[in-house]
């Protein structure tokens, strides 16, 4: 069986990273799927690892490597809303090495079964803005903020920021064929689901109530039409503490997030051949 780790929102905290290293030295899971919000907020990263990506995820990686040898497992990786842009060109490197593949937009292809990555995220009421796009229309929640204003760390086209949709985006990522092998490695969670629930009961802008829901409808469509095995999700951490579930259904699509809000690291523990058994691990 392929065992799979599946984590997100790590957020560049030391202690969960430690964590997530010793426990796939000690299980030796086939594949790591990392699925954004990696790094320390905005820029900031402690005096003893100013450039996170080149002074300790790499370097990390690559002791775990070595220690394992040809038990080392695939790892591949998204960013998320809260990781900037501009430190993208920082994880492609290592590509060269086989420590991870970035899979953002693209496809590969790896144990029979097709894996696809996409971090961006509806508008949030954040201001960085650089994984954030228009969902499926070019409405904004009350309280958020458009794509196409905020801060942006890498240079967009204006065209793009205001057409361009989280809903094109899926359909031009996706051909019509049969997906019961794909999985999916979205930052954002589909709406309305176990995994999109944020704390904003009773809360109001302007006497507007804000939606409770704050997940990607072009996702939630997408996993409803086009059905692929699993889909892994972050970016909502408190969503697991309001609804009491970190996984759902749609249809026959297997649905688990790895955000979490509590001080443990969250692995969602599966294997592609019974995803009905995946477990959480809180360690």
């Amino acid at each position: 069986m392929t065992s799979i780790f599946f984590v997100s929102d790590l957020h560049g905290r030391i202690s969960w990273y430690e964590k997530l290293f010793n426990a796939i030295e000690d299980e030796k899971p086939n594949l790591v799927l990392l699925g954004g919000d990696l790094l320390p907020h905005a820029f900031k990263s402690s005096i003893e690892y100013p450039n996170f990506i080149t002074d300790y995820l790499q370097v990390k990686f690559l002791h775990l490597k070595a220690l394992l040898k040809d038990q080392y497992p695939k790892v591949m990786l998204i960013m998320g809303n809260d990781d900037p842009k501009a430190l993208e060109s920082e994880l492609l490197p290592a590509g060269a090495d086989n420590l991870w593949e970035y899979i953002h937009d693209k496809k590969s292809t790896c144990f029979g079964y097709t894996f696809a990555g996409y971090s961006y995220v509806p508008p949030t009421p954040f201001q960085l803005k650089d994984w954030e796009r228009y969902d499926v229309s070019r409405f904004v929640d009350v309280g958020c903020v458009s794509p196409e204003e905020g801060i942006h760390t890498t240079q967009t086209d204006a065209s793009t920021l205001r057409y361009t949709s989280i809903q094109k985006d899926l359909d031009r990522l996706f051909d019509q064929g049969d997906m019961s092998k794909t999985i999916c490695l979205f930052h954002s969670p589909p709406y309305q689901t176990n995994l999109d629930r944020a704390a904003l009961d009773e809360m109001m802008v302007d006497h507007a109530p804000l939606d409770v829901n704050v997940g990607s409808i072009a996702i939630q469509r997408f996993i409803k039409t086009k059905q692929p095995k699993i889909t892994l999700h972050g970016h909502i951490h408190e969503s697991s503490r309001i609804t009491g579930q970190w996984q759902d259904r749609i249809g026959e699509t297997y649905l688990f997030s790895a955000a979490y809000e509590g001080p443990e690291l969250a692995i969602i523990k599966f294997n592609l051949e019974q995803p009905d058994q995946a477990e959480r691990l809180l360690l």
